[in-house]
């Protein structure tokens, strides 16, 4: 089995986890938006710090010129959907708003898969893939029956 997906599900686990210590945060600070500034706070630190620390070549001026404006705004798509998940689930719980959370990350990655948006590789959404996503809406069901 490769690697590749034992750490997507890693990432995935701890992006549940996170979440879910981030969202107490807000909530013993009764602030969420100070507690989503917090958390990036400390994951720039981290990144900064792993920049640093690990053997890469950084990017020259041409380089930073050449990327195209709008791949500079992905963070302020980060701080709304990671501020969101503070805010609800101390709401509605962990569980029910990773299960929505997940199911729109999915939708949208089918679309901008199966468009190659991005510059992104094309993965056209086929009938099977179409299966799974309705797969995926009934489990989203499921774990939010009570």
């Amino acid at each position: 089995m490769s690697l590749l997906p034992v750490l997507a599900l890693l990432a995935g686990a701890a992006i549940a986890v996170q979440a879910g210590l981030n969202a107490q945060l807000g909530v013993q600070l009764r602030h969420v938006l100070l507690g989503t500034t917090i958390a990036f706070g400390v994951a720039a630190g981290v990144s900064l710090l792993a920049s640093l620390v690990l053997p890469r070549s950084w990017p020259g001026p041409d380089t930073l010129q050449a990327v195209p404006g709008h791949l500079w705004f992905g963070g302020a798509l980060s701080a709304l959907g990671v501020g969101l998940f503070y805010f609800l689930i101390p709401r509605m719980g962990v569980g029910p708003m990773m299960s929505f959370a997940l199911t729109g990350q999915l939708a949208v990655a089918l679309i901008v898969s199966h468009y190659g948006w991005f510059e992104l590789p094309v993965r056209p959404i086929t009938p099977l893939k179409l299966l799974g996503a309705v797969a995926l809406v009934a489990g989203i069901i499921l774990i939010n029956r009570e």
